[in-house]
Order: structure tokens, then sequence, then C-alpha cells
């Protein structure tokens, strides 16, 4: 399977011009043979806190549409993040087209950044989403997600890839790429990590996207600019490395839940 990290410098608030940038980076996955492109959070707009002036209405989402179509005429599966504002609230979504524009998965982020006032603005939402691109299966997340390690274990349960996009600035670079290779390791799967590049907001963004084997391995690793990185993945590794060290097997999670409602309650 062949993927595409979508690093972009996205600018702030400007999704006419990003747009273009996002619309030849599909080309060129087509020319390459690319399966799926992986955009970073918040693709079009970066990471605004203004959902209720660049947020969408996922019925009439200029957004869905323009990844839609790309996807469609490209015959390339993409991954994008958008701000949603429906009915007086906010959420951060990741949405997957496959390489027909048809909808696989809308995953609504769990963690809302606290510490960056996210949650000011945006509501947690408390599903997973599961879907398969060129029937691999795939489970998305979104950036402070990665730090919260319980959700990827229900995740990789059933997927082989998990996708995390962000938008994670450099004062933080060092915990990004270390949790990336975390997951992928106690996880025994694929990680895609794409963030943006550039300056946003205020805050700056070196990218360090990255695609890690379910071995911990770094099979792509890109600093800054715009593009795309392109790394080919096997997933029959996850089966043959779960097979040979089998991991999961002696986890404990009723045990693990049982404890923490044990000692939560005291």
């Amino acid at each position: 399977m062949r993927i595409a990290l979508g690093q972009i410098d996205m600018g702030f608030e400007e999704k006419e011009k990003t747009m273009a940038l996002c619309s030849q980076l599909m080309a060129e996955a087509k020319e390459k043979g690319v399966d799926l492109v992986v955009f970073p959070e918040m693709t079009l707009t970066g990471f605004t806190m203004q959902p209720e002036i660049y947020g969408e209405n996922r019925k009439d989402s200029k957004s869905i549409a323009f990844f839609k179509e790309e996807a469609k005429k490209n015959g390339v599966a993409v991954c994008f993040g958008l701000p949603v504002h429906e009915d007086g609230v906010s959420t951060n979504h990741c949405v997957i087209f496959d390489e027909n524009g048809e909808q696989l998965a809308d995953y609504g982020k769990i963690h809302p950044f606290s510490f960056g006032a996210e949650s000011e603005h945006y509501i947690g939402c408390s599903e997973l989403q599961f879907c398969e691109v060129k029937g691999v299966p795939l489970s998305p997340f979104i950036c402070y997600d990665l730090r919260f390690p319980e959700p990827f274990q229900v995740a990789s349960e059933k997927s082989k890839i998990i996708t995390v996009i962000a938008n994670w600035p450099t004062p933080r670079r060092e915990h990004w790429m270390t949790l990336l290779k975390a997951r992928a390791i106690e996880n025994q799967c694929f990680i895609i990590g794409v963030n943006r590049s550039g300056e946003g907001g205020g805050l700056s963004y070196i990218g360090d996207s990255m695609a890690v084997s379910p071995t911990g391995d770094v099979l792509a690793h890109v600093e800054g600019g715009n593009g795309l990185t392109i790394v080919d993945i096997n997933p029959g590794e996850v089966d043959a490395y779960r097979q040979s060290f089998p991991l999961k097997a002696d986890r404990k999670p009723e045990l693990y839940h049982s404890l923490w409602k044990k000692h939560h309650a005291e």
C-alpha cells in the first residue's frame, strides 16, 4: 500500500489558497501511484479558534465537496481535517474518502486541547471510527488524542493502520515524535502521523510528519516544507509481527478497567 504524507503550510484561515495547494498535491499523488494521501488537522484553515466563522455544516461543506471531487478526479483516497459548526456546536473532524469519492469515515476529535484553549471553542466527541482503504483496516485520530493511549488500544484491535493528523507546535516536537513511535510499538500497527509546517495563529510548526512500522522503525520522516513524502507499507507485517510477538494476548483490559474504577472511586 502506497501512502503519501501530505505535510503542508496552510497558512492560517486561508481556505482558497490551501485548496490550490492540496489540488496540486492530489494530482502529484495520482502520478506517483499513491493509494492514500493524509493531510494535517484542519487542513484548509489551520488550527482556528473561530469555528463560528470557519467551521462548516457537513451537509453543505465546501471543504468536503472539494476533497470528494479531488478523490474522484485523481482516483486517490484522501484523509483530511476540518472544523465543523452545526446547530451552534463546534467539533474537530477527520474525514476519509476512498478513490471514488465515497465517504469511509468521519471521526470527531475526542480530546480538545484544553491547554491551547481548543476546549473553549470545540466539544469533545465520543466515538471511534473504523474503515477500510484498499481493503486495509484503518482508524483516524487527531493531534492531542495522541497523548491518550487507551483509545489507540481499542482501535488497534481491528485496525492495522492508525492515522494521526495534527497541528502540533515546534516546542513540543520531541513529544510528538516519541509518542508516534510509542503508539506504534505498543499497538503493533502502522502509525501515520501528519503534521503541518510553517507559521499560523502565532505558532510555529516544523512538521516532523512520520510513518512508523509496527516494530517502531521510522519509515519516513520529513521536517519542514510543503509536499508529499511517500512510503510503501505491507499491512501483512502487522499480522506477522503480532503472531511472532503476541503482546496483545497478554493484555488484561477488564482488570485495567476494574482497577481504574476501584482507585478512581477512592
